[in-house]
């Protein structure tokens, strides 16, 4: 099935000019890197007791509905104000979580010091860079491109990648984690990044 790409920025332009199709649109393209980051965030702080998918969910919709306060005019600032918004529900989810009501200003610096982190991670990438990327893909933030190629693969390939280069888990670590031999994990390492680098060269 083929794919129109859409240019976030064409999106941005419309969205400003009231169209909630296109701002509807706008937003679902950063669903797969918020969603990756929110797995993070909820892995190492909120110990996997709250839905990745729900705190995803739940900052789309306040994007939507405070659209008219976004300032910036790139992708960058597109997803750092995305960013900022998934802090703010997971500082809320997580004083929920801890049993505490009063706003904590220095968890949600913490929280942002820790998103901002992984999303660099992401935009450095973690295998060889694109031999020839499409001059679409050199326009875009690598950390979604990078989240929208891991969301293609296959379970167990994606999950290799995210527990050894962004969550920094040993491969001893993955293996107990995956409950897989340690070779076995290696080898489906090294798959998954081969497979992962064919992706990214060939965008939907």
């Amino acid at each position: 099935m083929n794919s129109v790409v859409v240019d976030p920025m064409c999106l941005l332009g419309l969205a400003r000019a009231g169209h909630l199709h296109a701002l509807g649109q706008l937003l679902e393209l950063y669903r797969n890197y918020l969603e990756l980051l929110a797995r993070l965030q909820i892995s190492r702080r909120l110990r996997g007791k709250i839905d990745a998918d729900d705190l995803v969910q739940d900052t789309l919709l306040e994007a939507y509905e405070a659209f008219a306060q976004f300032r910036g005019t790139t992708e960058a600032e597109l997803a750092g104000w995305l960013r900022k918004i998934l802090t703010s529900n997971a500082a809320s989810l997580a004083r929920r979580f801890y049993g505490t009501q009063r706003r904590d200003m220095r968890l949600e610096r913490e929280l942002a010091d820790e998103l901002e982190r992984s999303s660099a991670v992401l935009d450095r990438g973690f295998i060889a860079p694109q031999s020839s990327p499409s001059q679409h893909a050199a326009k875009r933030e690598q950390a979604v491109l990078l989240a929208n190629a891991l969301k293609r693969l296959p379970e167990d390939y994606r999950e290799a990648i995210i527990l050894r280069q962004l969550e920094g888990l040993s491969f001893p670590e993955v293996a107990q984690r995956m409950e897989r031999s340690l070779d076995s994990v290696k080898k489906l390492w090294m798959r998954a990044l081969t497979r992962l680098q064919q992706v990214l060269e060939d965008p939907l």
